[in-house]
This record gives structure tokens, sequence and C-alpha cells, in this order.
């Protein structure tokens, strides 16, 4: 049965339609396959439509020419031409049967002639179905491998063996925890029990590979169930050592929680941003590193500042942008500050906590409250208490301020001419001098700066 969704796609007129006629007319078979099809099952929207053909690359590039609007040839190589039509995107691929060489971190591309090998060197049965576009006729499902079956029961299970279907792309066994996240079916016994043998495998491809896997799913609605599969199957030991590293021996005498647990628990607690949600992963890696058991039970001194240094080094090898780094390391660094509100803090505590949150102070906000994962109902409402008193100061410094700006009332053009000194290093000092003062006594007029300016200028002269 074609559900909705297919029958608008391939209703008459559609671009999906006119396509399938054109490779009709020509003697080649076009079917729609893998996501898009899946998708149309679960009756969730398709942006971009993937197919598969018999057709060669340069064939597909003649037939599509006169089609398109554009026609994309990056992808050629492997196969692959991209289409776009009325501004939606089209990716038409030859056959295929790649594998990789065990030394390779790249697939060895062959193409087939018929749609069953193509979809047996897919990732998984769910993503391995397909509709064929006949010209003028109605759709046929293609469904070799039980897809549909495995989409009701909403189990991942591989066309192949698993060991075949995992050495023929090793990046398959992450794509079967990102799915379990995204997608919330359950990995297939056997295909995890091949994960957990062939996870050193994961070593030949390339971090940029493994680092878009793990974006996809650290966003998943069900990213818990990637992450405890992450855990489960040791995968992460291969790229990701610092998450299974927080599953902490329990100790009897102290009975500390389990950070592990926890982490994952705030992980899904916090809306799926990718920032937000590494930050979460990473908030407490410096844990292991700093546990020490004294008098007070176990304690975790500045792992904060450990798990800030540990988040920027692992990001930095899964090849994250800068930016992305910067920004998950910051919230990791900051995470445990609000938890000295309850000691008090004066308006400059809270000007510093806005400065130094900066535009990330929202993530950061979100982030310590979902990090309270304990089970005293009244040690959690302490605590939310204490964050709903501390933003409702930030509010009404506000409205008294500018206090998103923190800028002192004159920049460094206006200290170069006041001082009559070149720009250099003096200048930055001097402006930090000024904000300084800014955020410990708040707003304050030109004629003050000018008078500090004077002050710190003098004082250093004779310094």
């Amino acid at each position: 049965m074609i559900p909705p969704r297919l029958e608008e796609l391939f209703a008459e007129g559609s671009p999906a339609q006119s396509l399938g006629d054109l490779f009709d007319r020509a003697g080649y078979q076009l079917y729609l396959v893998g996501g898009s099809v899946r998708d149309a099952f679960l009756g969730v929207p398709t942006k971009d439509l993937d197919f598969a053909t018999d057709a060669r690359p340069d064939t597909i590039v003649d037939l599509v020419e006169d089609w398109a609007d554009a026609v994309f040839r990056v992808g050629e190589q492997f196969g692959t031409i991209g289409a776009t039509h009325r501004g939606q995107v089209h990716e038409i691929t030859t056959f295929r049967s790649d594998v990789y060489r065990e030394d390779s971190r790249k697939p060895r591309v062959e193409f087939s002639d018929d749609i069953e090998t193509d979809l047996s060197r897919r990732d998984f049965t769910v993503n391995a179905m397909a509709v064929r576009l006949t010209g003028g006729g109605l759709p046929e499902m293609v469904d070799p491998f039980q897809g549909l079956a495995d989409l009701a029961a909403q189990v991942l299970r591989t066309p192949m063996e698993p060991e075949v279907s995992f050495g023929d792309d090793p990046l398959r066994m992450l794509r079967l925890y990102r799915f379990a996240a995204t997608l919330g079916f359950q990995p297939e016994a056997e295909a995890e029990e091949a994960v957990f043998r062939m996870r050193e495998r994961l070593e030949i491809i390339s971090a940029e590979r493994i680092r878009d896997e793990l974006s996809k799913l650290i966003v998943g609605t069900h990213v818990e169930n990637g992450l405890w599969g992450l855990v489960r199957s040791r995968l992460a030991d291969e790229f990701l050592p610092e998450l299974t590293a927080l599953e902490l021996e329990q100790d009897p005498v102290h009975n500390h929680k389990d950070v592990l647990a926890h982490t994952i628990a705030v992980v899904s607690k916090t809306s799926p941003d990718e920032v937000l949600r590494l930050a979460a992963l990473f908030h407490d890696v410096g844990k292991p590193a700093t546990r020490e058991f004294g008098e007070q039970g176990v304690t975790f001194h500045h792992h904060e500042v450990v798990g800030a240094r540990m988040t920027r080094q692992r990001m930095r090898q899964l090849r994250f942008p800068k930016d992305t780094i910067r920004e998950v390391a910051q919230l990791v660094f900051l995470h445990m500050r609000p938890h000295t509100y309850k000691m008090g803090w004066t308006d400059s505590a809270v000007r510093r906590y806005v400065r130094d949150a900066g535009v990330l102070l929202p993530r950061l906000n979100e982030l310590v409250r979902s990090d309270v994962t304990t089970r005293s109902r009244k040690r959690a409402n302490a605590i939310a208490r204490r964050l709903d008193e501390l933003e409702e100061r930030i509010g009404e410094l506000r409205k008294q301020e500018e206090l998103d700006a923190l800028r002192p009332p004159i920049d460094g053009h206006d200290v170069m001419a006041h001082l009559q000194i070149p720009a250099g290093p003096a200048v930055g000092e001097a402006m930090r001098v000024l904000t300084e003062h800014r955020i410990e006594y708040g707003p304050y007029e030109p004629e003050v700066a000018y008078r500090l300016l004077d002050e710190w200028w003098r004082s250093r002269s004779e310094g």
C-alpha cells in the first residue's frame, strides 16, 4: 500500500512524476529510495528527494539538463548527480555496490544494474525500500529486505549480515545509534553485537564524518537511546572516550551518584540545540580527573575548569567549527557559577555573570536548570528558586542599565585622544580598567571615565 504522502509526491504533473516519465521514455529505471521512502511512511515531511537509477552519471546529466533549473556534478565520482527543479533538490544516483578496503577511508565505488543489489548495500532495512516511478502507471513498491515490517516494529536491522554492512562502511555503526536517537527505534541485538566486535574499524572513518553523525545524534528526540547505545556497545570509546569514562565505579562508603546516568539525563532534558546539547554532554567530563574522597564525601573540585579544557581538546579532534568549540567550552566552564548564588551575589557579580555568558546566557541558564537531576524534591525546589531569583535580578538590572553591553562611556579612540598615545597594548589595558569599573559600580558618565583614566595613567607612569 502506498501512503498518502507518496501519492502526493507521484501525483500527475508533480516533479517526481515528470522525472519518472523522463527516465522511462529513455528506457531507464528510476526509483525513489532511502530516507525519502521511510519518511513518507512515517508521515514526516521530506525536504529533498533521493532517487536511484540504472543510468550512468553522464546519462543522468543528459536526461535532466533541460528538466532541471540547475545541475550539480560534485558527487559524480560516487555516482550522484544533483538537480534542482522548482526550488526542490533531487539527488539521482546510479545503482551502487560500494565496499571499503581494510585500510582506506574512502569506498571503492562500483556500479550495479539492479535495484536489489543497490538496496542490499544500504545501511538499514528501513532505508532499503524503494518505489519505482513508471511512465504513467502506478508507483511500484520494492521491499526485498522487509523494511516495512521493521518500520512497523521500530527495529534497526541491516539488509545483509551486520558484519558485511558495517564492513562496507564502518560509519554505519555510529549511524545505528544516530537513528536510535532520531527515530527512537531499537537496534537489533545482532547488529549491536557486531558493533561491539567491530568498533575499532571506526578508526578508518574521517573525523569530519564522525562529527556530522554526532551532531545529528545529539539533537535527536530520543537522544538518550543513542547515547546509551554508544556506551553499551563501547563504540564511544573510539571517538568519545570521555563519555564512557563517566561510568564511574560506585563507592559503597560515599555512595556518590552515577555521573554517566546523570549526564545522559541532563542531555535529554535540554532543548534540541546542538551547542546546548553538546555542553550538556561535556559538562561533567572533568569529574573523573578531579574526583577525591574525603570526610565530606566525594568531591570534584574545579571539574568545570578541567572539563572545559577537555571539551576543547575533544571537539578540536572531531573537527568542530571554532565558534562551536568556543561556545560549548564556555558553557562547560560557567555551568557551576550560578550555584554560588546561594552565598549572596552583589550587583557586580550579576553583571560579571551576564558579561561572561554573553549571548550564551539563555543556554547557560537552561543548562544549569537541566543539571538538577536530584531525587530530593526539596533540594531541587531550592535550586530552582535561586535560579528564578537570579533571572529576576538580571531582568531588573536590564531595566536600569544596558546590562548586555557593559561598555564604559568612552571608547578606545577617546582614550588615545585624551592620553595622546597611539594604538597599542596600553589602550586595551585602559579599556579593561574602565570596563571593570562599569561592572563593579554600574553605568557612569564620561567625566568619571576621564578622571579614572587620568588616575590610572598617573599610577602607571609612577610605577
